[in-house]
C-alpha cells in the first residue's frame, strides 16, 4: 500500500479522492469506484502500488501511437483496476476484477507481482526500449506507481507514454505533465448518454482534459472504437473529427478502430465493425480537415499507412505491426513536408 498523493481529508474520517474525475467521496473502510483506493482510518491508500498485473514489450503502434517513435518498441506495464466500466472493454479481467464486492483489500494487494519503478526502468533499458508505456488498464488509477517510474525514466533518457480514457482530474494532469511525453486517449463517443450508459463516466471532463493536455505540450493521438449501433453514427463521428481539428489541431492523429464483440466484456451480441464502416469513418476525418486518420484492428487497409498531407506520397507503410519507413527524418521524402513525427 501507498498513501494517495491526491486526496482531501474531510470530517468523520471521510476522504475525497482527487485523482480521477469521479472525485469519489469515500467513507472509512470503503473503496472508490476504481476498486483500488481505500479509506483506512481517514487516510486514502492505493492498494496496488508497485504491483504489476501485466508487463510486456510491445510495438509502439499497438498503443496505438503512429507518430511517436514510429517502428520502436515500448516496455509496457499495468496494475489492476479502472475508473470506468466500459461494456466493450477487452481487458475486463484485469480492469474490473478489483471492483467485485467480495474481493478484499488484502486480495487486491496480492494481485499480480512485484515490479518496482527501478526494475521497470532497468528492464526497459536492457530491452533497448526507448519508452515506457502505462497501459492495458487505466494509468490514472495507478498514478503513484506510474509517476514514480516516470520520474526515474526521465532521468535515464526514456520517454513516457500513457494509454488512457482521459477521465482524470486537472490535478493529475498537472502532476504528470513534466514527465509525460505522449498519450493515446480514447474519445469513445461524442454523446453524454453513451458515456453514462456504456462507461459509467461523463464526456465533458474528457474533452476539457484533452484540451489541457494539448496545451501543456504532450503529444496526443486519439482513438475511437467504432461499435455497431452504439458509436458508428456518421454525425457523431463528424463531431469528434471537428473537435479534434478545432481544439487539438489538424496534425493530431485520429485512429478509428474496428470493434469485436467476441473479446468484449458485455457486448458479445453485437456484430464486428464492417470494413466499409471503418473506411467511411476514416474518410469523415479526412473530409473534416484532419491530416492523419488511421483505421485500426483490420490489418492491410491503406488507411493504416502515413501519407504526406501535401503530396499524398506514402511515407510509412504499415501491415499490422510491421512498419516500413520511407520518410526523410520525419519529412516527406518526395516534397519535404513535415509529417509531424516525434522521433
Amino acid at each position: 500500500m501507498k498513501e494517495s498523493c491526491l486526496y482531501q481529508k474531510l470530517t468523520d474520517n471521510q476522504v475525497k479522492c482527487q485523482t480521477c474525475a469521479h472525485r469519489c467521496l469515500i467513507s472509512p473502510g470503503r473503496r472508490g469506484i476504481c476498486g483500488v483506493r481505500q479509506n483506512i482510518e481517514g487516510r486514502l491508500f492505493v492498494l496496488t502500488d508497485g504491483r504489476a498485473i501485466a508487463s510486456h514489450i510491445d510495438p509502439i503502434e499497438k498503443k496505438p501511437l503512429f507518430h511517436f517513435l514510429p517502428g520502436s518498441q515500448s516496455y509496457s506495464v499495468a496494475a489492476v483496476g479502472c475508473n470506468l466500466r466500459c461494456a466493450n472493454c477487452q481487458n475486463w479481467e484485469i480492469s474490473q476484477t478489483s471492483k467485485e464486492p467480495q474481493i478484499t483489500a488484502e486480495e487486491i494487494e496480492e494481485m499480480g507481482f512485484d515490479l518496482p519503478p527501478q526494475k521497470i526502468v532497468e528492464e526497459a533499458l536492457a530491452s533497448s526500449c526507448p519508452s515506457i508505456s502505462y497501459t492495458y488498464t487505466e494509468p490514472t488509477i495507478f498514478l503513484e506507481w506510474a509517476l514514480d517510474t516516470m520520474k526515474l525514466a526521465k532521468k535515464k533518457g526514456l520517454k513516457n507514454v500513457w494509454v488512457s480514457n482521459g477521465f482524470m482530474t486537472e490535478e493529475t494532469i498537472i502532476l504528470i505533465a513534466p514527465y509525460l511525453d505522449a498519450a493515446n486517449v480514447d474519445l469513445k463517443s461524442f454523446s453524454e448518454e453513451f458515456y453514462q450508459k456504456n462507461c459509467g463516466a461523463k464526456l465533458v471532463p474528457i474533452l476539457e482534459n484533452l484540451k489541457l493536455m494539448k496545451k501543456m505540450g504532450m503529444w496526443l493521438e486519439i482513438t475511437t472504437l467504432v461499435i455497431p449501433t452504439l458509436s458508428d453514427s456518421p454525425e457523431m463521428l463528424k463531431q469528434i473529427a471537428r473537435f479534434i481539428k478545432k481544439e487539438l489541431g489538424p496534425e493530431t492523429p485520429w485512429h478509428v478502430s474496428a470493434f469485436s464483440g467476441e473479446i468484449s466484456w458485455k457486448l458479445q451480441q453485437l456484430p464486428e465493425t464492417p470494413v466499409s464502416t471503418l473506411q467511411k469513418a476514416a474518410q469523415i476525418g479526412l473530409d473534416a480537415g484532419l491530416k492523419y486518420v488511421y483505421s485500426g484492428n483490420v490489418p492491410g487497409l491503406a488507411s493504416e499507412d502515413t501519407y504526406c498531407p501535401n503530396c499524398q506520397t506514402l511515407n510509412i507503410d504499415r501491415t499490422g505491426y510491421r512498419v516500413v519507413r520511407f520518410d526523410n527524418e520525419g519529412k516527406c521524402y518526395q516534397c519535404g513536408q513535415d509529417l509531424n513525427l516525434i522521433l
